[in-house]
């Protein structure tokens, strides 16, 4: 079974879930997200005025099989990677930025949003998430021990009958 590339919870997962909403409130982002190169969502964020967003799942396994192709394609050229990507329709941009080898912030916006100013503020995000995700190599996995699977049985013995 494929699982993600990285385990994000708890102080950690706040602070990139923080680094995500203050990008949203910065620069008037629809939905940002934290990708890793599987495509598992690992955060997202949606502006409160935004309409429904779309499957958030599609979007991750498809900005990382995007991500994917792009790197084949640098390759390709000699170049080591292609930091950005930006797909621009007529009513809306999908941005895609490399946050270290492991993951991808991407971001949904509408044509009022200046690309611009989404790429000023989310090379200082990308930065800050980088360390916050720095941080994550030196922690210790999460173990499950052999009484937190009997308590959790017992649990749902008492809930299921």
């Amino acid at each position: 079974m494929i699982e993600p590339s990285l385990e994000l919870y708890g102080a950690a997962y706040e602070r990139v879930d923080q680094q995500l909403q203050d990008l949203l409130d910065t620069t008037g982002v629809r939905y940002g997200l934290l990708v890793d190169r599987k495509g598992f969502v690992l955060s997202h964020k949606e502006a409160l005025w935004a309409p429904r967003p779309p499957a958030l799942d599609s979007v991750a396994t498809l900005v990382a099989s995007n991500a994917a192709a792009t790197a084949a394609l640098a390759n390709l050229l000699g170049e080591r990677t292609f930091s950005e990507q930006i797909h621009q329709g007529e009513n809306g941009t999908l941005y895609v930025e490399s946050v270290g080898d492991q993951t991808l912030l991407t971001l949904i916006f509408d044509s009022s949003v200046p690309l611009g100013k989404v790429k000023v503020y989310a090379k200082k995000t990308v930065a800050q998430l980088a360390a916050i995700l720095d941080e994550l190599k030196d922690a210790p996995t999460v173990q499950l021990g052999e009484d937190f699977n009997k308590g959790v049985n017992a649990l749902l013995d008492d809930l299921l009958g």
